[in-house]
């Protein structure tokens, strides 16, 4: 498709204004949780790197997601997750509930040793 965004910039700017707010707060947490490391657009969404893919986010019609990438993370966190909508590993929040700062900033901590565990194997 022609119109589809092929940057992490030309997805942004392609949301709603209140979308783009919401979106931008979690990409701060991320990014405040994971100083080092690296955004990419890959699979049509925003993804940051760190010792491989970290986490990714997106914007839909009825809700946004935290892609955690991470099954093994999902079932750590299940208790905490139970709130919200979730497939094996992604996270769907409501545009109507308060973002959740401080769960995902321990998720993307918890994703960053797991990552870097891996990679120092």
């Amino acid at each position: 498709m022609a119109n589809e965004p092929r940057s992490v910039d030309e997805y942004l700017a392609a949301l709603p204004v209140t979308v783009q707010e919401i979106i931008g707060k979690l990409r701060s947490i991320i990014r405040s949780a994971a100083p080092e490391s690296k955004e990419i657009f890959r699979y049509r969404i925003p993804i940051f790197v760190h010792h491989g893919h970290l986490v990714g986010y997106a914007a839909y019609q009825d809700h946004y997601s935290l892609h955690l990438m991470s099954p093994e993370l999902m079932r750590t966190f299940e208790g905490e997750l139970e709130p919200y909508s979730k497939t094996t590993a992604t996270i769907h929040f409501s545009y109507d509930d308060p973002l959740p700062s401080d769960l995902i900033y321990r998720l993307v901590k918890a994703r960053m040793a797991e990552n870097e565990a891996r990679s120092n194997k």
